[in-house]
Protein backbone atom coordinates (compact mmCIF):
# COMPACT_ATOMS: atom_id res chain seq x y z
CA UNK A 1 0.00 0.00 0.00
CA UNK A 2 0.89 3.62 -0.80
CA UNK A 3 2.14 5.28 2.88
CA UNK A 4 2.00 9.01 3.20
CA UNK A 5 4.40 11.10 5.22
CA UNK A 6 3.38 10.34 9.15
CA UNK A 7 3.72 14.18 10.78
CA UNK A 8 3.86 14.88 14.79
CA UNK A 9 0.98 15.38 17.22
CA UNK A 10 0.43 15.73 20.78
CA UNK A 11 -1.50 13.67 22.61
CA UNK A 12 -3.96 13.89 24.92
CA UNK A 13 -1.49 13.23 27.80
CA UNK A 14 0.42 16.17 26.06
CA UNK A 15 -2.84 18.16 26.32
CA UNK A 16 -3.00 17.49 29.69
CA UNK A 17 0.46 18.49 30.68
CA UNK A 18 0.09 21.67 29.10
CA UNK A 19 -3.25 22.17 30.83
CA UNK A 20 -1.59 21.54 34.31
CA UNK A 21 1.77 23.76 33.07
CA UNK A 22 -0.12 27.21 32.35
CA UNK A 23 -1.48 27.89 34.98
CA UNK A 24 1.42 27.58 36.87
CA UNK A 25 3.40 29.84 34.02
CA UNK A 26 0.54 32.45 34.89
CA UNK A 27 0.59 32.03 38.58
CA UNK A 28 4.71 32.50 38.56
CA UNK A 29 4.48 35.60 36.28
CA UNK A 30 1.98 37.20 38.64
CA UNK A 31 4.00 36.90 41.28
CA UNK A 32 7.33 37.30 39.93
CA UNK A 33 7.11 39.65 36.73
CA UNK A 34 10.58 39.46 36.34
CA UNK A 35 10.60 35.55 35.91
CA UNK A 36 8.21 36.11 32.85
CA UNK A 37 10.60 34.02 30.59
CA UNK A 38 9.54 30.46 32.53
CA UNK A 39 6.23 30.49 30.76
CA UNK A 40 7.49 30.26 27.78
CA UNK A 41 10.35 27.81 28.54
CA UNK A 42 7.75 25.58 30.37
CA UNK A 43 6.21 25.70 26.96
CA UNK A 44 8.93 24.87 24.88
CA UNK A 45 10.21 21.78 27.56
CA UNK A 46 6.73 20.36 26.81
CA UNK A 47 7.26 20.66 22.86
CA UNK A 48 10.47 19.64 22.82
CA UNK A 49 9.10 16.36 25.12
CA UNK A 50 6.53 15.90 22.37
CA UNK A 51 8.65 16.01 19.48
CA UNK A 52 11.27 14.02 21.37
CA UNK A 53 8.63 10.96 22.70
CA UNK A 54 7.31 11.12 18.45
CA UNK A 55 10.73 10.26 17.71
CA UNK A 56 11.29 7.59 19.82
CA UNK A 57 8.54 6.28 18.56
CA UNK A 58 10.23 4.82 15.90
CA UNK A 59 9.43 4.60 11.83
CA UNK A 60 7.15 3.14 9.87
CA UNK A 61 8.88 0.27 8.09
CA UNK A 62 5.56 -1.47 6.66
CA UNK A 63 2.09 -1.85 6.78
CA UNK A 64 -0.23 -4.85 5.53
CA UNK A 65 -3.89 -5.71 5.54
CA UNK A 66 -4.90 -8.98 4.52
CA UNK A 67 -8.61 -9.21 3.51
CA UNK A 68 -10.06 -12.17 1.50
CA UNK A 69 -11.08 -11.35 -2.02
CA UNK A 70 -14.41 -12.86 -2.12
CA UNK A 71 -16.96 -13.29 1.36
CA UNK A 72 -20.38 -14.45 2.21
CA UNK A 73 -23.24 -12.11 3.25
CA UNK A 74 -23.45 -12.50 6.82
CA UNK A 75 -20.74 -15.02 7.54
CA UNK A 76 -18.25 -13.83 9.88
CA UNK A 77 -14.22 -13.03 8.22
CA UNK A 78 -10.99 -11.54 8.85
CA UNK A 79 -9.03 -8.87 8.07
CA UNK A 80 -4.97 -9.38 9.34
CA UNK A 81 -3.13 -6.81 10.25
CA UNK A 82 0.89 -6.40 10.45
CA UNK A 83 2.94 -3.42 11.67
CA UNK A 84 6.87 -2.80 10.71
CA UNK A 85 8.04 -0.08 13.59
CA UNK A 86 11.74 0.38 13.26
CA UNK A 87 12.74 0.28 16.76
CA UNK A 88 10.36 -1.14 19.82
CA UNK A 89 9.42 2.32 21.71
CA UNK A 90 6.11 2.56 20.80
CA UNK A 91 3.88 2.23 23.46
CA UNK A 92 0.74 2.13 21.95
CA UNK A 93 -0.08 1.79 18.57
CA UNK A 94 -3.90 2.47 16.88
CA UNK A 95 -4.97 0.96 13.12
CA UNK A 96 -8.28 2.01 11.79
CA UNK A 97 -9.81 0.47 8.54
CA UNK A 98 -12.04 2.50 6.52
CA UNK A 99 -14.27 0.86 4.30
CA UNK A 100 -17.84 0.30 3.40
CA UNK A 101 -20.28 0.88 4.98
CA UNK A 102 -21.89 -2.96 4.71
CA UNK A 103 -18.42 -4.12 5.88
CA UNK A 104 -18.51 -1.99 9.31
CA UNK A 105 -21.12 0.32 10.51
CA UNK A 106 -19.97 4.02 10.18
CA UNK A 107 -17.85 2.58 7.27
CA UNK A 108 -14.89 2.56 10.01
CA UNK A 109 -13.63 -0.31 12.30
CA UNK A 110 -10.83 -0.26 14.19
CA UNK A 111 -8.35 -3.31 14.84
CA UNK A 112 -6.74 -4.14 18.58
CA UNK A 113 -3.18 -4.13 17.88
CA UNK A 114 -0.52 -6.59 19.77
CA UNK A 115 3.36 -6.40 19.77
CA UNK A 116 4.63 -9.57 18.98
CA UNK A 117 8.15 -10.91 17.71
CA UNK A 118 7.93 -9.76 14.26
CA UNK A 119 6.41 -6.49 15.00
CA UNK A 120 2.61 -4.85 15.81
CA UNK A 121 -0.50 -7.66 14.89
CA UNK A 122 -4.40 -7.15 14.97
CA UNK A 123 -7.34 -9.70 13.87
CA UNK A 124 -10.40 -7.95 13.69
CA UNK A 125 -13.64 -10.14 12.46
CA UNK A 126 -15.67 -8.26 9.96
CA UNK A 127 -19.76 -9.53 8.71
CA UNK A 128 -20.87 -8.26 5.09
CA UNK A 129 -24.47 -7.34 5.90
CA UNK A 130 -25.15 -6.83 1.76
CA UNK A 131 -24.22 -8.45 -1.07
CA UNK A 132 -22.06 -6.67 -3.65
CA UNK A 133 -18.77 -5.54 -4.26
CA UNK A 134 -17.13 -3.88 -0.89
CA UNK A 135 -14.14 -1.55 -0.74
CA UNK A 136 -11.47 -1.29 1.91
CA UNK A 137 -10.02 2.07 1.01
CA UNK A 138 -7.41 3.15 3.48
CA UNK A 139 -6.06 3.07 6.89
CA UNK A 140 -5.08 5.74 10.09
CA UNK A 141 -2.04 4.35 11.65
CA UNK A 142 -0.80 6.09 14.59
CA UNK A 143 1.52 4.86 17.20
CA UNK A 144 3.00 6.57 20.38
CA UNK A 145 6.12 7.23 22.25
CA UNK A 146 6.99 5.77 25.55
CA UNK A 147 6.41 8.96 27.47
CA UNK A 148 2.91 9.28 26.03
CA UNK A 149 3.43 12.93 25.36
CA UNK A 150 4.17 12.83 21.11
CA UNK A 151 2.68 10.26 18.72
CA UNK A 152 2.84 10.11 14.57
CA UNK A 153 0.14 9.45 12.36
CA UNK A 154 -0.52 8.95 8.58
CA UNK A 155 -3.14 7.87 6.01
CA UNK A 156 -2.31 4.73 3.85
CA UNK A 157 -4.16 3.95 0.54
CA UNK A 158 -5.01 0.77 0.12
CA UNK A 159 -7.68 -0.05 -1.97
CA UNK A 160 -8.59 -3.47 -1.77
CA UNK A 161 -12.19 -4.93 -2.85
CA UNK A 162 -13.90 -7.57 -1.25
CA UNK A 163 -16.61 -9.31 -3.42
CA UNK A 164 -19.57 -10.27 -1.17
CA UNK A 165 -21.43 -13.45 -2.71
CA UNK A 166 -24.74 -15.20 -1.32
CA UNK A 167 -24.29 -17.44 1.71
CA UNK A 168 -24.46 -20.96 0.69
CA UNK A 169 -23.33 -22.44 4.20
CA UNK A 170 -26.12 -24.57 4.14
CA UNK A 171 -24.99 -26.42 0.81
CA UNK A 172 -21.48 -27.02 2.50
CA UNK A 173 -23.11 -28.39 5.73
CA UNK A 174 -22.27 -32.03 6.86
CA UNK A 175 -25.95 -32.71 7.69
CA UNK A 176 -27.10 -31.60 3.80
CA UNK A 177 -24.26 -33.85 2.53
CA UNK A 178 -25.10 -36.80 4.88
CA UNK A 179 -29.20 -36.82 3.43
CA UNK A 180 -27.87 -36.04 -0.05
CA UNK A 181 -26.17 -39.79 0.11
CA UNK A 182 -29.02 -41.51 1.45
CA UNK A 183 -30.05 -44.33 -0.53
CA UNK A 184 -33.35 -42.90 -0.43
CA UNK A 185 -32.30 -39.42 -2.56
CA UNK A 186 -29.45 -37.90 -3.94
CA UNK A 187 -26.00 -38.84 -5.07
CA UNK A 188 -26.18 -42.52 -5.38
CA UNK A 189 -27.85 -43.83 -8.75
CA UNK A 190 -30.89 -45.41 -6.99
CA UNK A 191 -34.75 -44.90 -8.70
CA UNK A 192 -37.25 -43.09 -5.91
CA UNK A 193 -40.18 -45.03 -5.19
CA UNK A 194 -43.07 -42.96 -4.11
CA UNK A 195 -46.09 -41.37 -4.58
CA UNK A 196 -45.42 -40.25 -7.86
CA UNK A 197 -46.75 -40.72 -11.58
CA UNK A 198 -44.77 -42.87 -13.14
CA UNK A 199 -45.66 -46.97 -12.70
CA UNK A 200 -42.47 -48.62 -11.82
CA UNK A 201 -43.50 -52.24 -10.29
CA UNK A 202 -45.41 -54.24 -8.43
CA UNK A 203 -45.25 -55.06 -4.79
CA UNK A 204 -46.87 -57.41 -1.86
CA UNK A 205 -49.90 -55.19 -0.42
CA UNK A 206 -48.83 -54.77 2.94
CA UNK A 207 -50.89 -52.92 5.70
CA UNK A 208 -50.94 -49.51 6.14
CA UNK A 209 -50.38 -49.23 2.28
CA UNK A 210 -53.08 -46.65 0.32
CA UNK A 211 -55.74 -49.27 -0.47
CA UNK A 212 -56.13 -47.21 -3.99
CA UNK A 213 -52.60 -48.55 -5.06
CA UNK A 214 -53.75 -51.86 -5.06
CA UNK A 215 -54.11 -53.87 -8.68
CA UNK A 216 -56.86 -55.91 -8.86
CA UNK A 217 -56.38 -57.58 -11.74
CA UNK A 218 -52.71 -58.49 -11.02
CA UNK A 219 -54.15 -59.64 -7.45
CA UNK A 220 -56.77 -62.43 -8.81
CA UNK A 221 -54.45 -63.49 -11.42
CA UNK A 222 -51.95 -64.51 -8.50
CA UNK A 223 -54.68 -65.14 -5.62
CA UNK A 224 -52.27 -62.26 -3.55
CA UNK A 225 -52.61 -59.31 -3.13
CA UNK A 226 -50.44 -56.84 -4.98
CA UNK A 227 -50.11 -53.21 -4.87
CA UNK A 228 -48.40 -50.92 -7.50
CA UNK A 229 -44.95 -48.83 -7.04
CA UNK A 230 -44.70 -45.43 -8.72
CA UNK A 231 -41.35 -43.48 -9.64
CA UNK A 232 -40.70 -40.08 -8.15
CA UNK A 233 -40.58 -37.81 -11.27
CA UNK A 234 -37.25 -36.43 -12.50
CA UNK A 235 -37.20 -33.52 -14.77
CA UNK A 236 -39.29 -31.01 -12.87
CA UNK A 237 -39.08 -27.42 -13.54
CA UNK A 238 -38.69 -25.54 -10.49
CA UNK A 239 -38.20 -21.44 -10.56
CA UNK A 240 -37.32 -19.59 -6.90
CA UNK A 241 -38.89 -16.07 -7.63
CA UNK A 242 -37.77 -13.44 -5.51
CA UNK A 243 -39.36 -9.92 -4.65
CA UNK A 244 -36.71 -7.69 -4.46
CA UNK A 245 -39.02 -5.26 -2.65
CA UNK A 246 -38.44 -2.31 0.17
CA UNK A 247 -39.76 -4.77 2.78
CA UNK A 248 -37.47 -7.32 1.95
CA UNK A 249 -34.45 -5.41 2.21
CA UNK A 250 -35.35 -5.14 5.89
CA UNK A 251 -33.08 -6.88 8.00
CA UNK A 252 -32.95 -9.63 9.87
CA UNK A 253 -30.36 -9.71 12.64
CA UNK A 254 -28.44 -7.74 10.30
CA UNK A 255 -28.98 -9.73 7.14
CA UNK A 256 -31.78 -8.64 4.52
CA UNK A 257 -34.70 -10.46 4.47
CA UNK A 258 -33.82 -11.19 0.33
CA UNK A 259 -30.39 -12.59 1.51
CA UNK A 260 -32.04 -15.15 4.03
CA UNK A 261 -34.43 -16.12 1.14
CA UNK A 262 -31.50 -16.69 -1.18
CA UNK A 263 -29.58 -18.57 1.09
CA UNK A 264 -32.31 -20.89 1.65
CA UNK A 265 -33.33 -21.18 -2.13
CA UNK A 266 -29.85 -21.77 -3.05
CA UNK A 267 -30.02 -24.87 -1.00
CA UNK A 268 -33.14 -26.35 -2.26
CA UNK A 269 -31.83 -25.40 -5.33
CA UNK A 270 -28.97 -27.60 -5.29
CA UNK A 271 -30.90 -30.61 -3.55
CA UNK A 272 -33.12 -30.00 -6.74
CA UNK A 273 -30.47 -30.44 -8.90
CA UNK A 274 -28.92 -33.62 -7.46
CA UNK A 275 -32.55 -35.32 -7.57
CA UNK A 276 -32.49 -34.66 -11.28
CA UNK A 277 -34.62 -31.45 -11.43
CA UNK A 278 -33.89 -28.20 -13.59
CA UNK A 279 -33.70 -24.60 -11.45
CA UNK A 280 -33.91 -21.23 -12.44
CA UNK A 281 -34.18 -18.06 -10.58
CA UNK A 282 -36.37 -14.86 -11.46
CA UNK A 283 -36.15 -11.46 -9.17
CA UNK A 284 -38.54 -8.58 -9.64
CA UNK A 285 -39.05 -5.26 -7.83
CA UNK A 286 -41.12 -2.17 -9.91
CA UNK A 287 -40.29 -4.90 -12.41
CA UNK A 288 -38.99 -7.59 -13.47
CA UNK A 289 -34.84 -8.05 -13.47
CA UNK A 290 -33.07 -11.42 -12.99
CA UNK A 291 -34.12 -14.29 -15.40
CA UNK A 292 -31.85 -16.77 -15.63
CA UNK A 293 -32.33 -20.13 -17.82
CA UNK A 294 -32.76 -23.61 -16.44
CA UNK A 295 -29.64 -24.93 -15.11
CA UNK A 296 -29.35 -28.78 -15.27
CA UNK A 297 -26.52 -30.09 -13.92
CA UNK A 298 -25.41 -29.81 -9.90
CA UNK A 299 -22.34 -28.70 -11.44
CA UNK A 300 -23.71 -25.66 -12.95
CA UNK A 301 -24.39 -25.00 -9.34
CA UNK A 302 -21.79 -22.16 -9.50
CA UNK A 303 -24.13 -20.31 -11.89
CA UNK A 304 -27.08 -19.86 -10.05
CA UNK A 305 -24.91 -18.44 -7.28
CA UNK A 306 -23.57 -15.87 -9.71
CA UNK A 307 -26.80 -14.72 -10.66
CA UNK A 308 -28.09 -14.35 -7.46
CA UNK A 309 -25.62 -12.21 -6.49
CA UNK A 310 -27.26 -9.70 -9.11
CA UNK A 311 -30.03 -9.43 -7.27
CA UNK A 312 -30.47 -6.02 -6.84
CA UNK A 313 -32.00 -4.09 -3.55
CA UNK A 314 -34.93 -1.92 -4.50
CA UNK A 315 -36.48 0.88 -2.10
CA UNK A 316 -39.95 0.20 -3.97
CA UNK A 317 -43.20 -1.25 -3.74
CA UNK A 318 -43.14 -4.91 -6.15
CA UNK A 319 -45.07 -5.06 -8.85
CA UNK A 320 -46.80 -8.69 -8.45
CA UNK A 321 -49.03 -8.65 -11.61
CA UNK A 322 -46.42 -7.55 -14.18
CA UNK A 323 -43.71 -10.21 -12.76
CA UNK A 324 -45.69 -13.51 -12.08
CA UNK A 325 -47.65 -12.48 -15.65
CA UNK A 326 -44.47 -12.07 -17.31
CA UNK A 327 -42.93 -15.38 -15.52
CA UNK A 328 -46.37 -17.35 -16.51
CA UNK A 329 -45.84 -16.19 -19.79
CA UNK A 330 -42.01 -17.58 -20.17
CA UNK A 331 -42.56 -21.00 -18.70
CA UNK A 332 -43.94 -23.48 -21.36
CA UNK A 333 -44.76 -26.26 -18.72
CA UNK A 334 -46.49 -26.99 -15.72
CA UNK A 335 -43.07 -26.13 -12.83
CA UNK A 336 -43.16 -25.68 -9.16
CA UNK A 337 -42.94 -21.80 -8.50
CA UNK A 338 -41.41 -20.59 -5.32
CA UNK A 339 -42.14 -17.22 -4.00
CA UNK A 340 -40.15 -15.44 -1.71
CA UNK A 341 -41.67 -12.22 -0.61
CA UNK A 342 -43.48 -10.11 2.60
CA UNK A 343 -46.28 -7.77 3.17
CA UNK A 344 -46.94 -4.77 5.54
CA UNK A 345 -50.48 -3.92 4.46
CA UNK A 346 -54.07 -5.92 3.41
CA UNK A 347 -53.74 -4.01 0.22
CA UNK A 348 -50.37 -5.01 -0.81
CA UNK A 349 -50.86 -8.46 0.12
CA UNK A 350 -54.41 -8.48 -1.58
CA UNK A 351 -52.78 -7.71 -5.08
CA UNK A 352 -50.42 -10.48 -4.23
CA UNK A 353 -53.12 -13.08 -3.60
CA UNK A 354 -54.72 -12.04 -6.70
CA UNK A 355 -51.25 -12.12 -9.09
CA UNK A 356 -50.53 -15.67 -7.23
CA UNK A 357 -53.97 -16.75 -7.63
CA UNK A 358 -53.70 -16.50 -11.38
CA UNK A 359 -50.70 -18.44 -11.31
CA UNK A 360 -52.32 -21.72 -9.50
CA UNK A 361 -54.18 -23.48 -12.30
CA UNK A 362 -51.34 -23.92 -14.23
CA UNK A 363 -48.60 -24.55 -12.21
CA UNK A 364 -47.87 -25.61 -8.36
CA UNK A 365 -46.60 -22.56 -6.13
CA UNK A 366 -45.14 -22.66 -3.08
CA UNK A 367 -45.03 -19.41 -0.98
CA UNK A 368 -42.50 -18.37 1.34
CA UNK A 369 -42.32 -15.77 4.23
CA UNK A 370 -40.12 -15.27 7.33
CA UNK A 371 -41.59 -14.98 10.27
CA UNK A 372 -41.50 -11.73 12.33
CA UNK A 373 -40.27 -12.49 15.20
CA UNK A 374 -40.21 -8.66 16.48
CA UNK A 375 -43.71 -8.57 16.28
CA UNK A 376 -44.11 -11.87 18.20
CA UNK A 377 -42.03 -10.33 20.91
CA UNK A 378 -43.54 -6.93 21.09
CA UNK A 379 -47.19 -8.88 20.89
CA UNK A 380 -46.12 -11.26 23.56
CA UNK A 381 -44.85 -8.68 25.85
CA UNK A 382 -46.30 -7.77 29.50
CA UNK A 383 -48.55 -5.28 29.53
CA UNK A 384 -46.63 -3.19 32.40
CA UNK A 385 -47.56 0.20 31.15
CA UNK A 386 -50.04 2.33 28.54
CA UNK A 387 -47.33 2.20 25.67
CA UNK A 388 -46.43 -1.40 26.20
CA UNK A 389 -49.93 -2.09 26.03
CA UNK A 390 -50.47 -0.27 22.89
CA UNK A 391 -47.40 -1.33 21.07
CA UNK A 392 -48.91 -5.61 21.99
CA UNK A 393 -52.22 -4.92 20.51
CA UNK A 394 -51.21 -2.97 17.58
CA UNK A 395 -48.87 -5.46 16.92
CA UNK A 396 -51.27 -8.66 17.19
CA UNK A 397 -53.23 -6.80 14.98
CA UNK A 398 -50.61 -6.95 11.95
CA UNK A 399 -50.15 -10.78 12.89
CA UNK A 400 -53.95 -11.90 13.01
CA UNK A 401 -53.59 -9.90 9.64
CA UNK A 402 -50.27 -11.71 8.10
CA UNK A 403 -52.32 -14.96 8.97
CA UNK A 404 -55.28 -13.97 7.08
CA UNK A 405 -53.21 -13.71 4.07
CA UNK A 406 -51.54 -17.06 4.60
CA UNK A 407 -55.03 -18.79 5.08
CA UNK A 408 -56.32 -16.89 2.04
CA UNK A 409 -53.45 -18.01 0.37
CA UNK A 410 -54.28 -21.98 1.38
CA UNK A 411 -57.47 -21.58 0.07
CA UNK A 412 -56.30 -21.07 -3.47
CA UNK A 413 -54.62 -24.18 -2.78
CA UNK A 414 -50.81 -22.55 -2.83
CA UNK A 415 -48.33 -24.23 -0.36
CA UNK A 416 -47.28 -21.91 2.51
CA UNK A 417 -43.78 -21.86 4.68
CA UNK A 418 -43.96 -19.58 7.31
CA UNK A 419 -41.04 -19.90 9.81
CA UNK A 420 -38.40 -18.40 11.66
CA UNK A 421 -34.96 -17.51 9.48
CA UNK A 422 -33.00 -19.90 11.29
CA UNK A 423 -35.17 -22.86 9.74
CA UNK A 424 -36.66 -21.77 6.94
CA UNK A 425 -34.04 -23.44 4.32
CA UNK A 426 -34.91 -26.55 6.23
CA UNK A 427 -38.35 -26.42 5.87
CA UNK A 428 -38.01 -25.40 2.61
CA UNK A 429 -36.44 -28.57 1.54
CA UNK A 430 -39.04 -30.55 3.21
CA UNK A 431 -41.78 -28.80 0.95
CA UNK A 432 -39.88 -29.04 -2.50
CA UNK A 433 -39.33 -32.87 -1.27
CA UNK A 434 -43.02 -33.41 -0.37
CA UNK A 435 -44.49 -32.01 -3.29
CA UNK A 436 -41.53 -33.60 -5.73
CA UNK A 437 -42.65 -37.07 -4.02
CA UNK A 438 -46.43 -36.53 -4.16
CA UNK A 439 -46.15 -36.18 -7.91
CA UNK A 440 -47.70 -32.85 -8.21
CA UNK A 441 -45.80 -31.35 -10.32
CA UNK A 442 -45.49 -33.34 -13.19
Amino acid sequence: MSLRSAPIVPTARAAGVLAVAAPVALVIGATRPEAWVVAPILGLIVLGLIVVDALLAGRLGDLRVAVPADVEVGAPFEAVATIDLSGTRASHVELVLECDPRLAPGGQAGLPLTRGEQGWRGVLSLQASRRGTARISGTWLRWTGPLGLGARQFRGDLGREVRIWPNIAAVRSPALQTFLKDAQYGLIARRIRGEGTQFESLAEYEPGMDRRRIDWKSSARHVHLYAKEYETERNNQIVFAFDCGQTMCEPIQGVPRLDRAVSAALATGYVALKGGDRVSLFGFAARPEVATPFVTASRDFFRLQRAAAGLEYRSEEPNFTLALATLAARLQRRSLIVVFSDFTDPTSAQLMIESIGRLVSRHVVLFVTMADDELEAISGAAPEDLETLSMAVSADTLLRQRALVTRKLQQLGVDVVEAPYQTIGTRLIDAYLAIKRSGAIG
